[in-house]
């Protein structure tokens, strides 16, 4: 029984964020058609992708705070910083649905993108000093962050024209 109760931190990390991805997606469902309405680029990838990507994405940083949170002894003062810049910006990666599809608001939502790239940065280099592993989960990520960085404020750019 020791074993199994030893997986159930590392389970609940992991799923943690998706969470967020699932109580978010209605929006996004809600809000196809507006989407398919602007001008999008032709190197965005498929709808369909963004699902998993996300998933997986969420996924591996989720895993991510569970290795710096063991590694750091739980919750505590020394897990204040690297713990709270992955709350930050997961709270960040949240709201942008909401901004974006919800709102409409496509320059405040590149706006929260960059937030949330600056402080996924700021979190992998905390985790760099507790995890290698868990710093190296987040370079996917990032990665992504940039992309849709990119496609974000080339969607604002293109929809000018548009409220937003």
């Amino acid at each position: 029984m020791e074993v199994v109760s030893s997986w159930i931190p590392a389970i609940g990390f992991t799923v943690l964020p998706n969470i967020g991805g699932f109580l978010t997606a209605p929006i996004v469902k809600r809000e196809m058609m507006w989407y398919r309405s602007l001008k999008l680029p032709s190197w965005r990838p498929p709808n369909w992708l963004f699902g998993p990507v996300w998933g997986t994405l969420y996924a591996s940083m989720g895993y991510g705070s569970y290795l710096v949170w063991r590694d750091l002894g739980g919750f505590n003062e020394r897990s204040f910083a690297p713990l709270g810049l992955y709350v930050g910006q997961l709270a960040l990666n949240w709201s942008w649905t909401s901004v974006f599809f919800g709102q409409h608001k496509l320059g405040l939502g590149l706006f929260v993108l960059l937030l949330i790239t600056g402080t996924a940065t700021a979190t992998t280099v905390a985790w760099n000093h507790v995890n290698k592993t868990a710093a190296c989960l987040m370079y996917p990520y990032i990665a992504w962050l940039m992309f849709a960085s990119l496609l974000n404020y080339r969607i604002w750019r293109d929809n000018l024209d548009k409220k937003n």
